[in-house]
């Protein structure tokens, strides 16, 4: 199957490689042209054959570059074509780009994407939303991304289903690695366990918490120990606060996804104005102590 592919960063490079190991025809266009295989997204289209559907999955950050990515393929291509979005996309503007779409004709299929560096060997879970007829037309590559069991589903007819489920998985993502991090502090923070990392690792067999990130995560801690070598600073791609968003429009309680963003936050700061203030209270009212900052500190 032939496939225009836009966006070659770290997942859509190798969602070309994969692909193309797997016996499909990929025009990749990208804004750098040291990775791309043409000069521009109009030669993509033009290089896709016109005698079936052409598809073309877009593979760029979320907001207004997939804005401008979808409303220059709705330009381009016409009836019965369709178009993936494939990026970390708001699941609200799902419903915005198959409309822009449909007045030209062309399909539209939202597509939320997990497996990050590691998809190139292991397969990429893959949860779409969209109408069948758009999805069957995508389906040789959605195989072919795929791991070789599971790992793809068809999340709902309405655009927006598969971002929303991605969006989801993502917010249910926060809260695992916090769980983790936060019994790695405590098992480091107390004298009394003298390796922890093979604590972590005995945790990978038998267990009701072993995981990939678990997995993951214990090889870091057997490289670098301490985790001297990295900074306590976590970024958030937005899926985390979308989750919470969701949760707070449909009065669904999401109390351990909405610590684990917060949690994030506080990571961004390298000295905490609340604990500052929750500090000053507790002396006032029970005379605690305090770590003062010794005039001229840095």
């Amino acid at each position: 199957m032939h496939l225009g592919l836009v966006g070659l960063g770290k997942m859509g490079g190798n969602m070309r490689t994969r692909l193309r190991d797997r016996g499909h025809t990929v025009i990749g266009y990208d804004t750098d042209p040291d990775v791309s295989d043409v000069g521009s997204i109009e030669e993509m289209v033009a290089a896709l054959p016109e005698d079936a559907p052409r598809v073309v999955w877009s593979m760029v950050p979320h907001g207004e570059p997939t804005h401008a990515t979808v409303r220059a393929l709705a330009d381009l291509l016409g009836g019965g074509d369709v178009v993936v979005d494939g990026g970390n996309s708001r699941w609200t503007d799902d419903a915005v780009h198959a409309e822009v779409l449909a007045e030209q004709g062309v399909g539209f299929v939202d597509c939320g994407v997990s497996g990050g560096v590691w998809g190139l060997e292991f397969g990429y879970a893959l949860m779409c939303g969209g109408a069948h007829d758009d999805v069957a037309k995508v389906q040789p590559i959605f195989d072919a991304l795929k791991p070789d069991e599971k790992g793809f589903v068809h999340a709902g007819s309405k655009p927006g289903a598969g971002h929303f489920a991605k969006m989801v998985h993502n917010g249910i993502e926060y809260a695992i690695m916090q769980s983790y991090a936060e019994g790695w502090e405590l098992l480091e923070k107390v004298d009394i366990v003298d390796n922890v990392p093979e604590v972590f690792d005995s945790w990978r067999e038998g267990t009701v918490i072993r995981s990939w990130l678990l997995d993951l995560f214990t090889e870091a801690i057997q490289a670098d120990e301490h985790l001297d070598s990295l900074d306590g600073w976590a970024n958030d791609s937005g899926e985390g606060r979308w989750t919470v968003e969701a949760g707070i429009d449909n009065a669904v309680p999401l109390p351990a996804i909405s610590a684990a963003l917060f949690a994030r936050f506080v990571s961004r700061q390298e000295d905490s104005p609340a604990m500052k203030a929750i500090a000053a209270m507790r002396n006032q009212f029970g005379g605690h102590a305090v770590r003062r900052t010794e005039p001229g500190a840095d």
